[in-house]
């Protein structure tokens, strides 16, 4: 069974490699929309996979480090797309979360990736 919380944060970035005159090659912001995918087997006891306290703890930490902040600066990316940057937040969530099998990340209400681990 799959177990999901959402966040949100805001961030801002800028790409360097569009083309010039591309409204992303400046630095702009978005408010970030973060689901986090955990799976797991119902615990008989306590009738759940994963206390969402507990996987509020794993991914508060992570999301405090790049809200409100310049992510090309913060995640060391040259490049931060929500491809890179959906990466850099599951190598930094999976080591507190064990049991993340999914995020998806949206800049946008309508756009965003769907990240798997590899």
């Amino acid at each position: 069974m799959l177990l999901y919380k959402q966040f949100s944060f805001d961030a801002a970035h800028f790409l360097p490699y569009v083309p010039n005159g591309h409204k992303c090659k400046s630095v702009h912001g978005h408010t970030y929309y973060l689901t986090v995918f955990a799976e797991g087997k119902i615990s008989q006891k306590e009738g759940w996979i994963l206390d969402y306290n507990d996987l509020k703890k794993a991914v508060k930490p992570v999301i405090e480090c790049v809200d409100h902040t310049l992510l090309n600066n913060i995640t060391g990316l040259e490049n931060p797309t929500t491809e890179l940057f959906s990466v850099w937040l599951w190598n930094k969530i999976k080591p507190r979360l064990p049991s993340l099998v999914k995020i998806e990340l949206k800049e946008t209400p309508t756009a965003g990736v769907i990240y798997e681990g590899e």
